[in-house]
């Protein structure tokens, strides 16, 4: 591989997206690449927003993901999809989102203001967009907080990481009595792209 794959996901503080990041960046070690990753927390302990950068590639110099270069956003919902779109790179990269709304308690009229139309939205700008139910799914497994484990079998399917590696990866992070659900979840992201 030559280019270095950039890839942003954001997310609200207890949605998981520093876990996929992370799990992302083991993936990628074990797979050989060199890999950096960093994160901006925010006040996430309090709902707030979390963006964390993964990049991996035969030499990675910086772990910040610049504007319009990332080959995948993941949002682990649909304002944070939209708040950290412009990371993505248009002609070649993807957005993969969670259609999931958390309004956001601390805003007034939060609700008539969210942006309930970011999907659309975001087609309509011409980007590809890959849109699933990941938190519909997680709570149909069990346990609705897998969603963002969800989101990471989506987008494992657009990264040049063998499964066998994400199931070690898996195996290896994930305490023993939340694996299986997790090992479920995240093949259900998988074959959402079947």
């Amino acid at each position: 591989m030559s280019a270095t794959i950039s890839l942003m996901f954001a997310g609200v503080g207890g949605q998981g997206s520093l876990l996929i990041a992370e799990l992302t960046s083991l993936a990628a070690v074990s797979a050989g690449y060199d890999t950096k990753q960093t994160e901006v927390h925010g006040v996430s302990q309090r709902g707030g927003s979390v963006e964390t950068h993964v990049r991996f590639g035969d030499k990675v110099h910086s772990p910040i993901v610049t504007p319009g270069e990332a080959h995948a956003v993941i949002g682990l919902e649909k304002l944070e999809a939209l708040r950290f779109a412009h990371y993505v790179n248009v002609k070649d990269g993807t957005i993969v989102v969670n259609d999931y709304e958390l309004i956001p308690g601390s805003v007034a009229n939060a609700e008539k203001i969210y942006p309930h139309e970011t999907i659309d939205f975001l087609k309509s700008k011409g980007l590809r967009v890959i849109a699933l139910p990941a938190s519909r799914i997680a709570r149909e497994l069990g346990d609705g907080r897998m969603a963002n484990v969800v989101l990471l079998g989506t987008l494992s399917t657009l990264l040049p990481i063998p499964q066998e590696i994400w199931d070690k990866t898996l195996k290896l992070r994930i305490p023993a009595r939340f694996l299986q659900g997790n090992l479920k979840a995240f093949q259900a992201g998988r074959e959402m792209m079947n």
